[in-house]
């Protein structure tokens, strides 16, 4: 599970849907909470954990242009554990180190390695807040 520490800067709620803003870094992650029963911990100046599971972290190689993910962040591959079928990679971003599960498959189709500067891209709805 990828932490990252932040905090709530902006919260915009229609009915039980709210999108809230974390600052992480100075760089601003999207979380879509749906059924949002007025947490009391989702309040602006909050500090959170943000969460996220590996495997809801997509990796991009290459220009990432044209795309509803509003959670992307780039930085070169700094460990890479290739298994048979599922590979772990962490990526070194603004946020800070960030790890995704992908498939050996997709890790040759793409053509990875150590250094290789990779785009990690997490939808809103995959990112869960804690305190």
């Amino acid at each position: 599970m990828n932490k990252i520490k932040g905090e709530i800067i902006a919260i915009k709620s229609s009915g039980s849907v709210s999108i809230v803003k974390i600052n992480v870094n100075n760089h601003i992650i999207s979380s879509i909470l749906l059924e949002n029963k007025g947490d009391s911990f989702i309040k602006i100046a909050a500090h959170v954990s943000v969460l996220f599971k590996e495997t809801a972290v997509v990796i991009a190689k290459g220009t990432v242009a044209n795309i509803s993910l509003q959670n992307k962040f780039s930085g070169p591959i700094i460990s890479l554990e290739k298994g048979a079928i599922l590979s772990i990679l962490t990526i070194h971003t603004a946020l800070g180190n960030i790890s995704s599960m992908i498939t050996t498959n997709a890790v040759e189709q793409l053509k990875l390695s150590l250094n290789d500067t990779v785009t990690a891209m997490i939808k809103s709805n995959e990112i869960m807040l804690a305190v």
